[in-house]
């Protein structure tokens, strides 16, 4: 995120013009934008005149509107925020209190404006403008006949392909019909391959999967490489990783992140900490599950009790249009942290938040044992 102007005090009012550079920033701005909020931006309305004939005349209007924020929706497929509320700028063309609704897209400027700027959206923005915080990670994630790929990013985990071909059984004089199929796969999972990963933008890209597919593929993209002389693949070859997991589906993600030859290349960046502050969360739970607790009641006695060693929380928690829920998960945050605790807050459109999310989505690492949390209801 391109931050253009900031003028705001700390936990109190002000405004930021920025603008969204990529998808990461869309969702940024999804997570930063709150019922109650205002929104400058420039729009398109359609506008009817009346001509001198009589007759009606209809034009499409570049024009600027301020609107309070009512509702919000984040269009992943379409990279767009469209945010709706009532007009607050006087203009000719739109009459204050007006509904509308305002798209935000890439590289078009907005002006957020809030009564508060509270510690998590800080931190949100200063997680938008940061850009050595970037964990752009492109993964193949793989079995025989199926191939994902993905790109993992500072906020979000994007779909960009997903290859699905039949193979026959490698069995007597169908084997060549095998071969034939597998490379005819591989060229499929090539061809995406090099429409959707730009090693300008990616840190290293991953290739994954059970048994020995990822091996077999790995092998194919580099004779191809040689072969058809792809210069992108030859100049970052030392940057394609193998890595072992259980399937070839989006679950097991978190097992690319979670593998240490992948994690020695993104481990200072927020997706690879989620990951791993989720698996010591797991960790806890089954070997010492009075250390470990979830669910918001729970996560609040214990720290109530100054048991909170380590705060886990979807980032969805704070997008309730309840402005007392929300000021009581920012709270709650502040209040951990002022304690000496760490506070993590995991996005939902990757694999470690949607994980999170099947937990209620707020858990905690405890200092100390709370076996008596276990007869509370949650």
């Amino acid at each position: 995120m391109r931050i253009v102007r900031k003028d705001l005090i700390p936990n109190g009012p002000g405004s930021v013009k920025m603008i969204p550079v990529d998808s990461d920033d869309l969702w940024f701005g999804y997570n930063l934008v709150a019922a109650g909020d205002s929104v400058l931006a420039v729009t398109v309305r359609k506008v009817v005149r009346q001509t001198k004939s009589g007759g009606k005349d209809a034009e499409r209007v570049k024009l600027k509107l301020e609107i309070k924020v009512e509702a919000l929706d984040y269009d992943k497929e379409g990279s767009a925020l469209r945010i709706s509320g009532k007009n607050i700028l006087e203009n000719e063309h739109v009459k204050i209190g007006a509904f509308h609704s305002l798209e935000i897209e890439l590289h078009r400027p907005f002006v957020l404006t809030k009564d508060v700027w509270d510690s998590v959206a800080l931190d949100t923005l200063h997680q938008a403008s940061d850009s050595a915080a970037t964990a752009d990670l492109a993964v193949v994630l793989m079995q025989e006949g199926l191939a994902n790929i993905f790109l993992v990013g500072r906020s979000m985990t994007i779909t960009r392909s997903r290859i699905e071909t039949s193979i026959s059984r490698k069995h007597g004089p169908a084997v060549a019909r095998y071969e034939s199929a597998l490379n005819k796969f591989f060229d499929s999972v090539l061809h995406a391959f090099l429409k959707h990963v730009d090693f300008n933008v990616v840190r290293c890209a991953v290739i994954a999967s059970p048994g020995f597919t990822k091996d077999q593929f790995h092998r194919y993209l580099l004779l191809e490489a040689e072969r058809r002389q792809l210069r992108r693949i030859i100049a970052n070859k030392s940057r394609i990783v193998i890595v072992h997991t259980s399937s070839g589906y989006k679950h097991s993600l978190r097992e690319v992140l979670d593998a240490s030859n992948v994690m020695n290349l993104i481990k200072e960046t927020k997706a690879a900490q989620e990951v791993q502050v989720l698996k010591e969360f797991f960790n806890m739970l089954s070997n010492d599950p009075t250390r470990a607790c979830y669910g918001p009641k729970h996560v609040e006695v214990a720290h109530e009790r100054m048991a909170v060693q380590t705060l886990l929380i979807a980032d969805d928690l704070f997008r309730n249009f309840e402005i007392a829920t929300r000021k009581k998960y920012v709270a709650l945050v502040n209040s951990v942290k002022d304690s000496g605790g760490t506070a993590h807050i995991f996005s939902s459109m990757h694999v470690s938040g949607e994980q999170l999310g099947q937990l209620t989505g707020v858990a905690a690492i405890l200092r100390f044992p709370l076996p008596d949390l276990e007869d509370i209801e949650m």
